[in-house]
């Protein structure tokens, strides 16, 4: 899978990020402070993230900051994009199911690398809900 990552940082797990997506053998797509060569504040490294996986360039993403409150607000700006900000695995695993997310947003403060891995084995491992009811939910975001 292709998955783009950003960070506005390389502070906590910006970078751990970056090598445990690439040893679950995913491509990664770098923005922001981790790609050295672009704006790095959250606002920017998010969207350049979220419009990957809007523009098709990537299949998922992964937008970090201080908190990730501001990295998940950035990336659901863009139409298609349905970021979900994760402290634990079972919030990731649920945003999959039922909300058929597609970034996932990370705080790089509160992150440790033990959680970490357990979010992404989280997010990874889920899949969208076949319900009706769950996917009409989703459905009606593009409405709102």
């Amino acid at each position: 899978m292709r998955i783009s990552v950003a960070a506005d940082s390389l502070d906590g797990v910006a970078e751990r990020v970056v090598t445990a997506l690439r040893r679950r053998g995913h491509e990664v797509i770098r923005h922001g402070a981790l790609a050295g060569d672009e704006r790095d504040d959250w606002a920017w490294a998010s969207e350049s993230a979220a419009r990957d996986v809007a523009e098709g360039r990537a299949d998922q993403a992964v937008v970090c900051c201080w908190t990730g409150t501001g990295a998940s607000i950035a990336a659901n700006k863009v139409p298609g994009v349905r970021a979900a900000l994760c402290a634990d695995a079972y919030t990731a695993g649920g945003a999959r199911k039922w909300n058929d997310a597609n970034v996932l947003a990370l705080s790089l403060r509160l992150t440790s690398d033990v959680v970490l891995d357990e979010i992404l084995d989280a997010w990874l491992e889920g899949a969208p809900s076949a319900d009706a009811s769950d996917r009409a939910n989703v459905a009606h975001l593009d409405d709102i």
